[in-house]
């Protein structure tokens, strides 16, 4: 790989000219004195000189200035996202008495060098960039759009109140050695009421060094999409409302801001730098990371900013393959004076969430073309050579018994002959029935004599017995007469068919005429064998499929069933043999490609796997399910080889549901993701060390910030409370419980904790709303009785004697202690 030109190598003259001038107009004068300033990386590089020029007429400048490309200044990154500033500068005439030259800006030219980048022959003398190092470096495109629903905290400034000021911020690498933090300064605060356009400009990260008009990048603007088809936040059906509501009417902080970044080959850094802002939202790069994939834009939510959420956040980047710029955080500031403790709690109350665009100019894992994944899969997977078609089976019973026919009937035209001649002379009448009737008894009166008719019909009898094995899979006596008779009666249609078929051939009668009709046919045994396979009857299936592939072994949909049944014997070698053996027959055969595809993972096979999914959606792009078991491979396992944290979590998860604890702890350890505390938490509470388990569950309520299915972690730790008697902790608890999603238990959780506290009101409206919930929980009737008991009201007094199945026993020794302190109630209770 060619590296970068260091800082002491040669440097590389980029010079940039300036023809003409038209339509210029300055102030007054007809006659405009004036000249071109060019200036770059605020440096600038030089004015032309001062020219005459008429009114909306041109002028010739052919002004060259030049600046040097390299590491130590004017870098490939600064080319990127900074343009050449063409000011033009009107000479304004000198007043009475005045010593000094007074200007005017007439207008500003913004001239985007990335071109530079891509087409190197226009302007410099030499490639900034190799062939070898354009390949290998790409170009990062981010784009801030705006935050909505803002805290209202955030106000416009006006008198002699605090400076306000709005910053977005990210760090991405820009070489193996070097980070950058990103700016985007002067974001607009503005008041709502109504949406921000559609197909706005996007504006140059210069800020103030731009003339009005000169502040967007030429060809670029913003293109919204539909909310569903975004990434990051606030994307549910239950979000849209919200984000209509904040988009159009809400207050917001627009920036509107496009950024590039030059990367090359190596721009995926480690850097450990914590940035002290308030505010903080997570984009989630791993989409990045699919094959062929170029663009993120999504809502993200804004969360108040904690040193440990965003240390697990880099952690769990760091060890998923998930580097340098995959990590990228995005913060801004408070308006000068706030404090941190009023911050953590106004981004949950506003919902604030903010607009983010991060694109690259080539993917990170490029896409394999159908035709290369289509070679890949024939490498793993050699084609066979379709099999010559042999009868077997079922097939060779018929053929045989046919056969049979054919050598008895050529036996007894030979014998018929003997006794009367030819049998069929050209052009002779055809026998009376009488005379028909006397040959016949004749002939089998001389079968009979001589021994033949017995040992035709033993010659026959086999070949009927093999059809009854093979063609109609009948290996067992009947035990129904009913079953007996209609099975004969079918055994003999069928017999009779093919005896016709024999005697046609021997006959040489033209045997299309008559046509068989088999009994069972390939449609009757694929039903026959899933309906075996569902009643569980596998090994009746396997042999109506082992008889599908005795009649055709091409067809891969016949392998595929068979490999289904093997799936479902848990006999994963021999079913991923047939799903190889359908795709060998038949390379494009989408469902043994992705069942091919799940073997190879649950192998640990893990490129094979990516394979097989990507060939199924170059196989049939529109399919949905091709693509999601893609998009899973994709996130349960890293580029760069090994098992992503999404899978130890995944794992973790099942193996808790199969009560693996041990296994589940060891999985969690490998699963770097903040999730892992609520998990460790179960783990503890199920294992019975509830000390450690309520460490799990406070951990993730209070730092993490996006913790998924709260509802356990709250019933449970508000258990582990009451049992430690801490009442409080344990209301707050069940509170936070009944506002995110109420049930019978949050309700009961409430009213028992308050009832330990003594607040005897709270307690019965909580157990009352429980009841409502489920009025068949004997815990809630339990402690609205010790409630009831407490109140010692005649109205309270009739609730004590409700029906109950209460299993607690301490709570039934409660509830008749109370009954005889109180002196009422039911002492049998």
């Amino acid at each position: 790989m060619e590296q970068f030109r260091g800082v002491g190598d040669k440097a590389t003259l980029v010079k940039i000219t300036v023809l003409r001038g038209n339509n210029l107009r300055g102030n007054k004068a007809e006659s405009i004195l004036n000249y071109v300033r060019a200036e770059f990386n605020g440096i600038v590089l030089g004015d032309s000189h001062k020219l005459d020029a008429a009114v909306d007429q041109g002028v010739d400048y052919n002004f060259t200035c030049s600046f040097e490309c390299s590491d130590a200044a004017h870098t490939l990154d600064d080319m990127a996202h900074k343009p050449v500033i063409l000011t033009v500068i009107e000479v304004l005439p000198k007043e009475k008495k005045q010593k000094e030259e007074k200007t005017a800006v007439i207008g500003q030219a913004i001239v985007d060098l990335l071109p530079l980048l891509h087409d190197v022959t226009v302007c410099v003398p030499e490639p900034l960039l190799s062939g070898v190092q354009l390949s290998d470096s790409n170009l990062l495109k981010v784009t801030v759009e705006t935050a909505y629903s803002v805290p209202e905290v955030w106000n416009p400034v006006s008198g002699s109140g605090p400076l306000s000021s709005y910053v977005a911020a990210l760090q991405v690498p820009l070489t193996a050695e070097k980070e950058q933090v990103l700016m985007f300064s002067n974001g607009l605060l503005k008041v709502g009421g109504e949406s921000e356009p559609m197909g706005r400009p996007r504006k140059w990260p210069l800020g103030p060094l731009l003339a009005p008009g000169a502040q967007f990048i030429p060809g670029a603007s913003m293109e919204g999409e539909p909310i569903e088809m975004e990434d990051g936040d606030l994307t549910s059906i239950e979000d849209r409302d919200f984000r209509k509501e904040a988009e159009t009417n809400k207050k917001r902080v627009s920036w509107d801001t496009e950024r590039r970044c030059f990367l090359d080959a190596d721009g995926a850094g480690e850097d450990e730098t914590q940035l002290s802002f308030h505010g903080v939202a997570y984009v989630d790069m791993a989409p990045l990371l699919y094959p062929g994939a170029r663009r993120v834009r999504g809502a993200y939510r804004l969360y108040p900013f904690y040193d440990s959420d965003l240390l697990v956040k880099v952690k769990v980047a760091s060890t998923t393959a998930i580097q340098g710029f995959f990590r990228i955080w995005c913060c801004w500031g408070l308006p000068s004076g706030s404090g941190l403790r009023h911050c953590i709690s106004m981004y949950a109350d506003s919902r604030t969430y903010i607009i983010i665009e991060i694109a690259l100019e080539k993917s990170l894992v490029p896409k394999r073309s159908p035709e290369e994944l289509a070679k890949r899969v024939m490498e793993l997977i050699p084609p066979r050579a379709p099999l010559p078609r042999r009868p077997a089976g079922a097939e060779r019973a018929v053929q045989e018994y046919q056969a049979q026919i054919a050598s008895v009937a050529g036996q007894v035209l030979e014998q018929y002959q003997q006794l009367f001649g030819p049998a069929f002379l050209p052009g002779e009448k055809p026998l009376d029935p009488t005379s028909q009737e006397q040959r016949k008894t004749k002939l089998l009166g001389e079968l009979n004599y001589s021994g033949k008719y017995f040992a035709f019909k033993e010659q026959i009898k086999y070949s009927v017995v093999r059809i009854v094995r093979e063609k109609m899979l009948r290996t067992e006596a009947f035990s129904d007469p009913e079953q007996l008779q209609a099975f004969l009666s079918q055994l003999y249609v069928f017999l009779v068919d093919e005896m016709h078929v024999a005697l046609n051939k021997t006959l040489s009668v033209d045997a299309q005429e008559t046509q068989p009709r088999p009994l069972v046919d390939c449609a009757q045994l694929i039903h026959f064998a899933k309906e075996a396979q569902l009643n569980g009857d596998y090994q009746l299936a396997a042999e109506y499929y082992q008889e599908q592939l005795t009649r055709d072994r091409s067809d891969p949909a016949h392998w595929f069933d068979y490999g289904v049944l093997y799936m479902l014997t848990a006999d994963y070698q021999k079913a991923e043999e047939c799903f190889h053996y359908a795709v060998s027959m038949e390379q494009t055969h989408l469902p043994s490609l992705l069942m091919c595809g799940i073997l190879a993972e649950m192998g640990g096979r893990l490129e094979e796997a990516e394979t097989f999914f990507e060939g199924a959606t170059c196989v049939d792009p529109a399919n949905v399910v091709a693509w999601t078991l893609f998009a899973l491979a994709q996130e349960l396992l890293c580029p760069g080889g090994g098992l992503s944290s999404s899978y130890h979590l995944a794992l973790a998860r099942l193996q808790l549901l199969r009560a693996e604890y041990g296994s589940a702890e060891s999985s969690l350890k490998e699963a770097l993701n903040d999730n892992v505390w609520a998990l460790f938490g179960h783990i503890h509470h199920l294992t019975g060390e509830f000390g450690k388990a309520q460490e799990c569950y406070e951990r993730t309520l209070d730092f993490v910030t996006d913790a998924t299915d709260t509802h356990p972690i709250y019933l449970r730790l508000g258990s582990i409370y009451l049992q430690e008697g801490e009442f409080q902790r344990a209301k707050t608890t069940y509170l936070r419980a009944c506002k995110s999603s109420p049930s019978c238990l949050t309700w009961l959780g409430l009213g028992i904790a308050c009832y330990r506290l003594g607040e005897l009101t709270e307690a019965e409206d909580a157990l009352t709303e429980a009841n409502i919930l489920n009025n068949g929980n004997a815990e809630v009737w339990g402690y609205l009785s010790l409630v009831c008991l407490q109140v010692s009201s005649p109205v309270h007094r009739n609730r004590i004697h409700k029906t109950l199945n209460l299993q607690k026993e301490a709570v039934l020794r409660e509830i008749k202690a109370l009954q005889d302190h109180v002196g009422f109630g039911n002492p049998c209770f």
